[in-house]
């Protein structure tokens, strides 16, 4: 009878990758960076331990969005407050928090549970080419298809 592996939380092994966004779409990107924090990429998966990797998005600015999305994609918020509903468009958003629109991309092919949050905190999202995490030597990752 065979039998299925089931990895556990401490036998994980984390990689870094870093992923330059200049020109590519949005959604294709956010898949991709999905599929690494979860660790669906490994034979080792297991769907409720979190054995995914690590990623750092550079240049967020230049990420490109198809079709209209630019003027009719929506973002919003709400304060808390009376009246407190903020709405913007993604071409506002792009020019204000470009990192913000590639965070909701990702956040939103994520799980929505603890498990959920806990892969979202391992994605570092940068405007330009610099970024904080070079001591952990991050491989670079090139999307597929």
């Amino acid at each position: 009878m065979n039998k299925s592996y089931m990895q556990k939380a401490q036998e994980v092994e984390r990689k870094w990758y870093v992923i330059d966004a200049e020109g590519l779409v949005l959604g294709r990107l956010a898949t991709e960076v999905a599929t690494l924090l979860k660790g669906k990429h490994k034979p080792t998966y297991t769907p409720n331990v979190d054995c995914g990797d690590y990623v750092i998005i550079v240049n967020a600015e230049k990420v490109a969005l198809t079709g209209n999305k630019l003027k009719k994609k929506l973002y919003i918020h709400h304060t808390g407050y009376n009246s407190g509903l903020r709405v913007r468009t993604a071409e506002r958003m792009l020019e204000l928090q470009p990192q913000k629109v590639v965070e909701a991309a990702v956040k939103g092919m994520l799980p929505k549970n603890s498990l959920g949050a806990d892969m979202y905190r391992k994605l570092f999202v940068y405007c330009g080419t610099e970024h904080k995490q070079q001591a952990q030597k991050p491989e670079v990752y090139t999307l597929r298809g």
